[in-house]
């Protein structure tokens, strides 16, 4: 019962000395079976596929069965996110003293629909609708009854615009190493004020994007991703017409051209630990420009990230670091942007330093006030080693970019269901304060 074992002591023998020999029959699964029930509890028809199901069970036929490991396989079925209620009820295999398992499973009424919302960007646009960003989506979350995924979505802002055609295949079929796919094409159009902050109006970077990546668990707690990404990216004006140079006559491209070409060579690889306040995670990633054509970017970027979070009774000590850096010719716009919300609070988005190297250092203490409501101090630092006027055209330099610099501040965090709400007050080292917004725990 303990380990959550299907079974029951099956005979009683009384023997000398005071000796008891039970004998215990364990309950092996003789076949497992996926039963459709509409919301009334009816047999009906389902558009899954059972074997789509039955894949993502850990319970197996020939093995005792485990409650326990039921009930992990009900919430695995429940993740796929196209049934409304999962369950599972042993029945008895004639008298074999084997049982055969009926998962019950409720599909949700469609598959697909629209959506609408709304949200908050980082705060790096002006105007008396800044930062806001409204979206809508069509999609459907169970193509082919295969659990695979279909979304197209606009999001559309004071600057900011995605449209967004991506497919997904969480679990190839065929594979045994539960191997996802993913396909993706993009148009977008955000700000460079991050790096190309400029008084005589507003500069977007314009990207046109499209690859596939592979994901694949290799335990538990390790995920890595393998893909490969062409971007066109190039600069405009504020009435739309392509610029090859900001304010400052810095070039916004790396190969002199309206837009730069690229085609990168992807890997990631991601460590999460349990998500409770002494987890860990760690990512990793690294991009690699391909030189197909003469003309195409070629360059190397490392980055990475990791947090650590600490139980110090009642508080809890959030660590958080992150570095990276770029070797060869990439374009300017993508140069490492520090200072911000989620980096080193005190600071507008981006005006620390734009750099081809850099490092970001954190620690805050979270403590409980009332009910969901948290307090919080912390300080940040962040560096671009010195980096900053090797990026191409130097944009930090005319923009008097400090390079490195640290804040400290205070804030409240209100947990919510997208993560931690955040509302914060910092002050930088060039003593002025600044407030910050942001949702979820920092990068």
């Amino acid at each position: 019962m303990e380990r959550g074992l299907f079974g029951a002591v099956s005979g009683v023998e009384m023997l000398s000395g005071g000796m008891i020999k039970l004998e215990v029959s364990e309950a092996e699964v003789n076949n497992i079976a996926i039963r459709f029930l509409d919301k009334t509890g009816e047999p009906t028809v389902g558009k899954t596929r059972p074997e789509t199901i039955l894949r993502q069970l850990t319970t197996k036929k020939g093995q005792v069965y485990s409650m326990l490991q039921g009930k992990r396989d009900v919430d695995t079925v429940l993740a796929m996110g196209i049934m409304e209620d999962v369950s599972i009820i042993p029945q008895p295999a004639g008298d074999t003293g084997k049982v055969d398992l009926v998962m019950n499973v409720v599909e949700r009424k469609s598959g697909g629909g629209i959506s609408a919302g709304g949200g908050i960007s980082s705060g790096i646009t002006s105007g008396p609708l800044a930062g806001l960003i409204g979206s809508c989506a069509i999609y459907h979350k169970n193509l082919f009854g295969r659990n695979q995924k279909l979304n197209l979505s606009l999001e559309r802002g004071q600057v900011d615009s995605v449209f967004r055609i991506n497919y997904t295949d969480p679990w190839i079929e065929g594979d045994d190493k539960r191997t996802s796919r993913s396909i993706m094409i993009q148009n977008s159009r955000t700000p460079g004020t991050l790096v190309h902050n400029q008084p005589d109006g507003d500069l977007t970077i314009g990207r046109v994007t499209a690859g596939i990546e592979y994901s694949r668990p290799f335990s538990p707690k390790w995920n890595g991703t393998a893909g490969i990404i062409f971007q066109r990216a190039g600069a405009r004006d504020d009435k739309g017409s392509p610029i090859i140079r900001d304010y400052y006559s810095c070039p916004l491209t790396a190969s002199g051209n309206t837009h730069d070409d690229m085609l990168l060579a992807k890997l990631e690889t991601v460590y999460t630990g349990s998500g409770d306040p002494g987890s860990s995670v760690f990512v990793f990633n690294m991009d690699q420009g391909l030189p197909v054509w003469s003309d195409w970017l070629v360059f190397n970027r490392v980055n990475a990230r990791a947090r650590k979070g600490l139980a110090l009774g009642p508080m809890h000590l959030l660590l958080s670091f992150s570095g990276g850096h770029v070797v060869g010719n990439f374009p300017p716009h993508e140069a490492f942007a520090i200072g911000g919300t989620n980096s080193v609070r005190g600071f507008e988005e981006g005006a620390v330093g734009s750099s081809r190297s850099y490092v970001v250092g954190c620690g805050e203490i979270s403590f409980p006030l009332m009910g969901l409501v948290e307090g919080a101090v912390f300080a940040d630092y962040g560096s671009d080693l010195g980096s900053g006027p090797s990026v191409p055209g130097d944009p930090a330099g005319p923009r008097r970019k400090p390079g490195s610099g640290y804040g400290c501040g205070v804030g409240i965090r209100v947990d919510s269901p997208l993560g931690p709400l955040r509302l914060e007050y910092a002050f930088n080292d060039q003593r002025t304060g600044r407030f910050h917004f942001g949702v979820g725990l920092r990068n």
